[in-house]
C-alpha cells in the first residue's frame, strides 16, 4: 500500500513543470535538515516552484534598471527583501509602536484641550470670551476637572 501511495505521488507531478535539478535540491535540503527527516515529493516539486517564483521575482526587479548588464550591486538591491525580512519586520514592529505612541499622546492632548478649551455651544450667546475671563475660565476648568 506505501508503495503505491508513494508512486501516485510522483505521478502527480510531471518532471517537465520542475525548472531545477530535483537530485540537487534534495541535496542541499537534507544538508540542512535533521538526519531523521524525510522529504515528501510534494514538498521537492514545490520547493522547486517556490525557488523558481523567487527567480522570477528578483529578475523583474534586476530588469527595472535601464541599463542592458546586470551588475553586482543591481542583484544586491533586488535580493535585499529575501535576505533581511527580520530586519525589516522588527523595523516594521518598532515603527507601529512607534505610531501607537503617538496615537495615544493625541488622544490625551485631544482630551485635554476638550477639557481645558471649551466654547459656549448655545447659538445665541457670544463666543469671545475676552482674554482675562478666559484665563478665568481655563483656571476654574482646571481647578473642577484635575488629572
Amino acid at each position: 500500500m506505501l508503495n503505491n501511495e508513494l508512486h501516485q505521488d510522483v505521478e502527480e507531478y510531471p518532471v517537465e513543470e520542475l525548472h531545477f535539478a530535483k537530485y540537487e535540491l534534495v541535496r542541499l535540503m537534507k544538508m540542512n535538515l535533521d538526519s531523521d527527516k524525510m522529504i515528501r515529493e510534494r514538498v521537492k516539486v514545490e520547493m522547486n516552484k517556490f525557488l523558481y517564483k523567487i527567480l522570477q521575482e528578483v529578475c523583474f526587479e534586476m530588469n527595472k534598471q535601464p541599463y542592458s548588464t546586470i551588475e553586482y550591486e543591481m542583484f544586491e538591491e533586488a535580493i535585499y527583501p529575501y535576505i533581511h525580512v527580520k530586519e525589516i519586520n522588527q523595523e516594521k514592529k518598532r515603527i507601529l509602536a512607534h505610531l501607537d505612541a503617538i496615537k495615544s499622546d493625541c488622544e490625551v492632548l485631544s482630551a485635554y484641550v476638550k477639557k481645558t478649551l471649551k466654547i459656549r455651544d448655545s447659538p445665541d450667546e457670544d463666543d469671545f470670551i475676552p482674554l482675562t475671563g478666559r484665563v478665568k475660565a481655563i483656571r476654574k476648568i482646571s481647578k473642577k476637572e484635575d488629572y
